[in-house]
């Protein structure tokens, strides 16, 4: 499905890792002339600062690090070309490691870390905004807390051992080989962190649309957000 036009708006896409959010959250911004922003990216980021100081990921000097790392940031929006800077440095394929998947749920837990991104992230909203016109944010808590008033949020979902597929998939391609047990195993500790966090945890967003992946094909994905964006009138003249 092809949209005409440019979107206008905020269309917040949350939901649990494995879910297609990333893929399908980039090309919906591509299809639709907006800014993209990954808001796990910055997480990431954040917790690769901490993992580089040689920090528990768990310890309160790695809370303030990592709330304080939040300015050096540098997220690109250009879905055509995602990515995000750290200190001026490209870190986006250093983030993706084993090491900070393994570590990011207990940084990005920390109540000092959220309220610091959270900030960010709504400053590079309302900068795109004023830009372009539209952004898709995807994450983890964009409807529920960061854009609580976006014009359309989806919660994309799908059974623990498809997305531990897709994410075994993804690192292969990566060159990133992992054992498939391995993978589930920390695809459902990843699940139970992000779900029980007392500051902002994972959950659809009351008036979200939940759309569950499991049989979906990514192009499928795609044509339902794009139905979606046209039938809330959410896409209008260049």
């Amino acid at each position: 499905m092809a949209v005409t036009g440019r979107l206008h708006g905020v269309v917040a896409m949350d939901g649990p890792s494995g879910t297609g959010k990333s893929t399908v959250s980039r090309r919906l911004a591509r299809s639709c002339r907006a800014a993209y922003l990954d808001t796990g990216a910055m997480y990431r980021a954040v917790t690769l600062a901490v993992l580089r100081a040689g920090l528990d990921e768990h310890s309160a000097e790695a809370a303030a690090l990592a709330a304080a790392t939040a300015a050096q940031l540098e997220p690109v929006t250009d879905p055509d070309a995602p990515g995000i800077r750290l200190a001026g440095e490209d870190v986006e394929a250093e983030i993706r490691g084993p090491q900070v998947t393994t570590a990011v749920s207990a940084v990005s837990a920390q109540p000092d870390v959220r309220a610091a991104l959270v900030a960010q992230q709504r400053a590079l909203i309302t900068d795109a905004l004023a830009r372009v016109g539209g952004i898709v944010v995807e994450g983890r808590d964009i409807g529920s807390v960061v854009t609580p008033e976006a014009s359309l949020k989806v919660y994309l979902t799908a059974s623990e051992e498809v997305r531990a597929a897709r994410r075994g998939a993804q690192d292969r391609k990566a060159g990133r080989p992992g054992d498939p047990a391995a993978v589930l195993a920390d695809v459902r500790r990843r699940d139970r962190l992000d779900s029980t966090r007392k500051t902002s945890p994972l959950h659809a967003a009351p008036d979200a649309l939940v759309l569950d992946t499991d049989e979906l094909s990514v192009d499928a994905v795609l044509d339902e957000l794009l139905r979606l964006v046209e039938e809330r009138g959410l896409v209008g003249g260049c």
